[in-house]
């Protein structure tokens, strides 16, 4: 009896399966993104935001400090945050640092994950919350439901977010060189800082890369 070639099979199930395990497989992003700022209160003089950049790199784990700032942070093991360096002029660092804080939000952080600090000029929202008295002012920071700005002089009272902005955006060198280790240990997950890049290098004691 002649042979009958065997007839080729088809594997029907390869596509079905593996789309049906992408649908059902959890979202690799750790949280929800959050949809559009609606509840924050718009901040005045904040400038418009200019083309999008290339996203901000996602924090990844490094060395654990030898040091930690407040009793709570030296009784728990945190990685040390990832620093980002965005070069620009000592004119061009809180237009830097806004536009990075934009990039930040709109890749999902969540306003009161952020906390911005200047070295030179206060933010324009931080002087205009603060003409309604210090009290209202650091009371925002303990709601934690938006972005805070704050200077650079005031970083013991901040207190702790996930990510940190640092504008050297003027200021003594004294004021920066305290700033930038501060808001290193408030930072939780990131630190940003704009400003010449020699400039903080030498003032954070650190090599940094763009």
């Amino acid at each position: 009896m002649p042979l009958i070639p065997e007839e080729p099979q088809i594997h029907e199930s390869a596509q079905g399966p593996r789309a049906t395990a992408a649908a059902g497989r959890p979202a690799s992003t750790p949280r929800p993104v959050p949809g559009p700022r609606t509840a924050a209160s718009p901040r005045p003089g904040r400038p418009v935001p200019g083309p999008a950049r290339p996203a901000a790199p996602r924090p990844h784990p490094g060395p654990a400090p030898s040091s930690a700032n407040t009793p709570e942070n030296r009784s728990e093991q945190r990685s040390a945050p990832q620093l980002q360096l965005i070069p620009a002029s000592v004119d061009g660092a809180l237009d830097a640092a806004e536009e990075a804080l934009d990039l930040l939000l709109e890749s999902g952080r969540a306003p009161g994950e952020v906390l911005v600090l200047t070295t030179g000029d206060p933010h324009p929202w931080a002087t205009h919350e603060l003409s309604f008295g210090e009290p209202a002012y650091w009371a925002q920071q303990d709601t934690g439901d938006d972005v805070f700005f704050a200077h650079a002089a005031a970083v013991e009272r901040a207190t702790a977010r996930p990510v940190v902005i640092v504008a050297v955006n003027g200021g003594d060198d004294e004021t920066a060189a305290k700033a930038l280790p501060s808001a290193m240990a408030r930072a939780g997950a990131l630190l940003v800082v704009c400003g010449d890049p020699q400039r903080v290098t030498a003032l954070l004691g650190t090599g940094a890369g763009v």
